[in-house]
């Protein structure tokens, strides 16, 4: 057990590294055409966002499946991502998800401690019958394992509405480093801001973006940086963003370049995420563009009957014809023989 020393040095690590404004894309599972780990394009995935530049990869998450772990992958999952990334020198912020009661969250939270990760993204979906009260103290267990991000996922994937008053608890707790923003509900997510502002503890508590809905607004204002299930595909771009977006928030100015691609981002979501049938297709939208461009071997999910919406295939082509630059398909082009190694 570590002291409470060396507890509290971890978290200010991992806060001050998050504190920088980091692109965190939430990664997605490869799967072969028998449902096998494919670990090729696991690998591959990996490599992708470390030489993009992203600061950090949360695995284990929505994107990634919240079923790896029914099916016997969250262990083999989490040990190859992060034996990929200790492959290279980019010392990213790896953030495994948990999920479930406590017991469940905490087994989670141990294995991924065990295995060098420096925080977990402690999901709240499929708990609606726990009070806000019982979530806290779930919080509390998992954060004396590792530092934790809070999460506020979209109530249409499994989240649920919580009140300010949970939130104000939730900042009041020392294993909390970072926040990652998702309800994709301009007044909830301003809520959470509130929250957050009010318990004077910003300067320990790093507010990341979730609402892929809203990415640009979102990092233009209070949000440091974004950890995001949309920056699965088109994460080098998504990272010179994140590096544009600092420099006029230095500078006290946007340019309507920046503005713009407020826009564009929203309408990409729209596709990716196939938001015209409830998102029913957000991780099939996601496999597909990564299949497209040979980041995946398959488009297989492990649920065979989550694939693309009618529509969705259209709506795909569409951005990714009128947003080509921001999917990142010459860099892709350029390396994936290395990461495919």
């Amino acid at each position: 057990m570590e002291n409470s020393n060396s507890v509290s040095g971890q978290r200010l690590d991992v806060y001050n590294r998050l504190q920088i404004g980091l692109a965190i894309p939430a990664h997605p599972l490869a799967l072969m055409d028998n449902g096998r780990l494919d670990e090729k394009h696991q690998r591959a995935l990996t490599r992708y966002y470390l030489a993009a530049g992203a600061g950090g990869l949360a695995v284990g998450v929505h994107t990634t499946q919240f079923a790896i772990r029914e099916h016997g992958l969250f262990k083999p999952v989490l040990e190859l991502a992060m034996e990929t990334a200790r492959g290279t020198s980019l010392g990213p912020v790896m953030i495994a998800g948990a999920c479930g009661d406590v017991r469940q969250a905490v087994a989670e939270a141990e294995l991924a401690a065990s295995l060098g990760y420096d925080a977990v993204l402690l999901s709240p979906g499929g708990l609606s019958i726990l009070s806000e009260t019982d979530m806290t103290r779930r919080t509390i267990a998992v954060g004396e394992v590792l530092p934790v991000i809070g999460f506020y996922l979209q109530p249409d994937v499994g989240g649920r509405r919580f009140s300010l008053n949970y939130w104000r608890s939730i900042f009041e707790l020392e294993c909390i480093v970072g926040v990652k923003v998702a309800p994709f509900d301009r007044y909830l997510s301003q809520e959470v801001e509130r929250a957050l502002a009010e318990s004077g503890n910003n300067g320990r508590i790093a507010l990341y973006t979730g609402n892929d809905d809203n990415i640009v607004n979102d990092l233009i204002g209070p949000y440091v940086g974004g950890l995001l299930g949309q920056w699965a595909v088109g994460t080098r771009f998504a990272v010179e963003l994140i590096g544009k977006i600092k420099r006029c928030k230095q500078l006290g100015s946007v340019p309507f370049d920046i503005l713009k691609l407020s826009h564009a981002y929203t309408d990409i979501n729209l596709a990716l995420f196939d938001v015209n049938n409830g998102f029913a297709g957000c991780i099939a939208g996601i496999h597909e563009i990564l299949f497209s461009q040979g980041l995946l071997g398959g488009v297989r999910c492990l649920d065979e009957n989550e694939i693309l919406s009618p529509g969705q295939r259209e709506e795909i082509d569409r951005v990714l014809k009128v947003y080509g630059p921001l999917f990142d398909n010459e860099f892709i082009e350029q390396n994936l023989d290395n990461w495919l190694r």
